[in-house]
């Protein structure tokens, strides 16, 4: 159907007039939890203070050495450079989808040879005509379907976004829990090691009085059972410092390797810095998995009014402008431009149901986002929740081990000192020995739960204390608003 110049220009001016005002599809806010969540955590430290933005977090345990080995984690680990790629690949789709709300345009050349037939006392000859042409076509978004599928791709770019936000986090609380593993089994070693150490010297103690007749062979066989079974401990552990070693080296973008156990100071333990009183719940909505959920959540949303609008009248716009000569030397002059200006309007009217089964099944979709985003939230809460219990309980059971490592030495130099005077058997003082080692190990292991502990407390909050900035995407030509 083809309109005069001026019908078609009065007509495109009225659509456009309306353009974009009709806005299908509900519009989106944060879905109620159902619950009263209160406005600080449970097992948080009483009190209240000021929060303190601890971007890199990891500095806490004062250990440059696995600064280092977070940095490098964060430069080189291939999951961190596979969800960058993935943000812009979907940067790339939403400019995609954003082109779809603005006119196409194309330039067209043609030459068109033809026989001509001359009639009963001509010849036939032949005729060129060479034409130029840029057509144009452009859908008018009158029920904001391509609007609300830009919209839909703006928020799977943030969901991407925070999504690789939440994988450097896990490869960061990852990197650190490796490392303090890894110094965990080195202290664990020594302690092996010196446990050996004891027990040969008790040996030959036991030896030397039994060559004298001061003690019988069963002394010496208690003793040498001892020393046998704590040396099969340090294969084990060699073992577990191996397969950490090369999981850390994974996780650095670096071949598995293994390197020989450092040396750990006896007072390696620190204090670390307490965690803030009164940590408000709102530090939950800071991780990145939770606002990744929620931009999902956007995306559905959006993609209802889409389905929406397409039951409805698509209106499309095309034409065309170039010039057309039979001679190519006078292509380019004003007496041969032509034109063309074409409005379309196309109306669904039976599609067994195809379309309006989109709809719903849109809908189901978002209501489904809905209870996984909930479950999500409620999950996370518990994280903080349990964490923040578990650093309770860790620190007071840190207190009743040093007590019982304590008592277990104290126990150890008593009992020493009656089998030197005859006054127990030589079993007092291996039951002494075994068990003051077993307390030494496992106070490494409660530090080394604590530690732990404050990488998950981190890793639940979405990183330190404070806020972060939201994310920015720059704008390089091709990224457009809204």
């Amino acid at each position: 159907m083809r309109f005069s110049p001026g019908y078609g220009l009065t007509l495109t001016a009225i659509i456009l007039l309306f353009y974009g005002c009709i806005n299908l599809g509900p519009d989106y806010s944060r879905p109620d939890l159902g619950i009263e969540t209160p406005s600080s955590y449970e097992y948080a430290p009483a009190g209240t203070g000021s929060l303190v933005i601890e971007d890199r977090w990891w500095e806490i345990f004062g250990d440059r050495e696995l600064n280092d080995y977070v940095e490098e984690a964060l430069r080189n680990n291939w999951d961190i450079k596979q969800a960058a790629e993935r943000v812009l690949e979907f940067r790339a789709r939403y400019v995609e989808v954003r082109a779809e709300r603005f006119p196409e345009a194309s330039v067209s050349g043609l030459k068109d040879r033809r026989l001509v037939d001359g009639g009963d006392f001509n010849d036939n000859f032949i005729v060129d005509t060479y034409e130029l042409t840029a057509p144009a076509s452009f859908e008018v978004d009158l029920w904001s379907k391509l609007k609300k599928a830009s919209q839909a791709a703006w928020a799977d770019i943030l969901e991407q976004e925070e999504a690789r936000r939440s994988i450097a986090q896990t490869i960061v609380a990852e990197t650190i829990s490796l490392y303090l593993q890894m110094e965990a089994v080195e202290r664990r070693l020594q302690i092996a090691e010196q446990s050996i150490k004891a027990f040969r010297d008790s040996l030959r103690f036991v030896e030397t009085r039994y060559r004298r007749g001061l003690v019988s062979v069963l002394d010496v066989r208690q003793a040498r059972r001892v020393l046998a079974e704590a040396e099969t401990i340090v294969p084990q552990l060699e073992q577990e410092l191996g397969t950490i070693q090369q999981q850390m080296f994974i996780l650095l973008g670096r071949y598995p390797e293994t390197r020989a156990p450092r040396t750990q100071p006896e007072d390696y333990y620190k204090l670390l810095p307490p965690v803030p009183p009164g940590l408000p719940s709102e530090l939950l909505w800071q991780r990145p998995d939770l606002r990744a959920a929620e931009a999902d959540l956007q995306s559905l949303n959006y993609l209802i009014g889409v389905a929406k609008a397409r039951r409805l009248p698509t209106i499309t716009l095309t034409g065309s402008y170039g010039v057309t000569s039979d001679e190519l030397s006078d292509l380019l002059q004003s007496e041969n431009i032509i034109w063309n200006l074409t409005t379309g309007i196309v109306q669904p009217i039976f599609t067994a149901g195809r379309l309006k089964a989109g709809q719903r099944a849109a809908e189901a979709r978002y209501r489904q986002g809905v209870a996984e985003y909930i479950q999500t939230v409620l999950d996370a809460f518990s994280e903080v929740e349990r964490a923040l219990l578990t650093r309770e309980t860790q620190l007071d059971r840190r207190t009743r081990e040093v007590r019982f490592l304590e008592e277990a030495r104290a126990t150890q130099r008593v009992a020493e000192n009656k089998y030197i005077r005859g006054l127990v058997d030589y079993l007092d003082v291996l039951n002494a020995q075994i068990t003051r080692f077993q307390a030494e190990d496992s106070l490494v292991l409660v530090d080394l739960a604590i530690y732990e502990n404050r990488v998950a407390i981190h890793r639940a909050l979405g990183g330190g204390w404070g806020m972060p900035d939201p994310v920015e995407i720059p704008d390089d030509g091709i990224w457009f608003d809204f």
